[in-house]
């Protein structure tokens, strides 16, 4: 996969910066009934905390240097065992910063789902700033009746303080196999051309997006009532689809991250059946 370079007039003369390196892993399992820690390694730049959850596990991924730019990498994985329940999210919103010319950021992620597991893929907001580079793969593999609930919101700068973008490259590749047959396949690559504030093409003007993704069995059913929680017009506005047997795929724009957040989470909680995690209050 190439990214075109971002140029600058300027950049010729910046000297080398260090670039953050960050791995994270997680294995989660079954004791008795309740979802335990396995196997943990953190290194780098990526922590992962483990606040007390009233439903399976929950990791809260942490990155220690504050955002991702040109260079940096970093490289999360989970395995959930038979049965198990395991949520992952993030502290804070990440935030993709200005990368020099060449450079680009990576971010790359590997969910394993066992029998009768569930995963929650729950993330919180990418800010994409003015002149960032972040390319980012998310690779899932589950059992037949496994469970995955996927999130990937995404913010086009911060319009309260009048973030317009104007050179950025975003590429992201998510792919889930079942069983081991490819799924869901789903690509994006936006550029600076795409994402200026007043380019009506893309998303429709709408400054934040996200897209939601459930793998599971009970996906047929959830169908209607996600469909019930998301507004056709306003702020904000989405659709959903029943794209294969036991698979939702939905999409959500929103004028500012903000009043994403404020879709997401009612539309979250009736999927996960449960609260979501404490660092995605409003």
């Amino acid at each position: 996969m190439q990214i075109a370079p971002i140029r600058d007039a300027t950049a010729r003369a910046l000297p080398a910066q260090p670039r953050a390196r960050g791995t994270g892993r997680v294995r989660a399992g079954l004791r008795g009934k309740l979802t335990v820690l396995r196997d943990l390694e953190q290194s780098g730049s990526t922590k992962l905390l483990f606040p007390r959850s009233h439903e399976g596990m929950t990791a809260v991924i942490l990155n220690s240097a504050g955002g991702v730019t040109g260079g940096d990498r970093f490289d999360i994985s989970a395995q959930v065992d038979t049965g198990a329940t395991l949520r992952l999210t993030t502290q804070a919103a990440e935030r993709a910063y200005r990368a020099q010319p060449g450079e680009v950021g990576r971010v790359q992620t590997r969910l394993d789902i066992g029998a009768g597991a569930r995963l929650f893929w729950l993330p919180q907001e990418t800010i994409l700033f003015d002149g960032s580079a972040l390319s980012r793969r998310l690779s899932v593999t589950m059992a037949p009746d496994a469970e995955a609930l996927i999130v990937e919101p995404l913010v086009l700068g911060r319009a309260a303080m009048g973030e317009d973008l104007a050179q950025l490259s975003f590429v992201e590749r998510i792919d889930i196999h079942r069983d081991g047959a490819l799924l869901y396949a789903d690509r994006t690559r936006l550029s600076a051309d795409l994402v200026r504030a007043d380019h009506s093409a893309t998303l429709a003007g709408h400054r934040a997006a996200a897209t939601v993704i459930l793998a599971s069995p009970r996906a047929d059913a959830m169908l209607p009532i996600l469909r019930a929680r998301l507004p056709a017009a306003g702020p904000a506005r989405g659709g959903a689809s029943l794209i294969r047997p036991d698979l939702i795929s939905c999409r959500i724009l929103a004028r500012s991250g903000y009043e994403l957040r404020k879709l997401l989470i009612p539309l979250l909680e009736t999927l996960t059946e449960t609260d979501l995690p404490r660092p995605w209050m409003l």
